[in-house]
């Protein structure tokens, strides 16, 4: 069996998928006023993105999540088809604004945690606002330095 090396593998083939990836960066902490906008496109494996349709890629803003390995200026993955469970990492609309969370479950109560002990949960009935808009299927995490920008 060969390994295929990223640039081998076929462009705009069946075997891969293209996935929209939202320029406007999703709150890994405090939510925080944003337009919600189209940067790109990811092109990725199906096997990564087996529903395309309801896949779309997020910029990452904060380290509310580094909890999950989700840290500031990641890439979040997140598929609108599946379905939400304890402990899940979540796309929420918190009060009108696209957040990443964990959800918690704890009997009947429901609640968006930051994974970031310093940082409190909420039960989700007592937001104004809030929704489950997809789950977090995997996430893409730089480990070199990216030309041009700084910390």
């Amino acid at each position: 069996m060969k390994l295929l090396q990223i640039a081998e593998l076929p462009s705009h083939s069946a075997s891969t998928v293209r996935i929209p990836i939202q320029g406007a960066a999703l709150c890994a902490g405090f939510p925080s006023p944003a337009d919600d906008f189209l940067e790109g496109s990811l092109e990725l494996p199906r096997w990564l993105a087996p529903n395309p349709p309801a896949t779309f890629a997020w910029n990452i803003s904060g380290d509310s999540m580094r909890g999950a390995g989700i840290f500031d200026r990641d890439l979040a993955v997140a598929d609108r088809s599946l379905k939400p469970s304890n402990g899940s990492v979540v796309v929420a609309i918190v009060d009108g604004t696209m957040s990443l969370k964990r959800l918690v479950i704890e009997g009947n109560v429901a609640r968006l945690a930051f994974d970031n002990p310093d940082l409190p949960a909420f039960a989700v009935e007592d937001l104004i606002e809030g929704e489950i808009w997809g789950v977090v299927r995997f996430s893409i995490r730089w480990h070199v330095a990216r030309a041009g920008l700084v910390r």
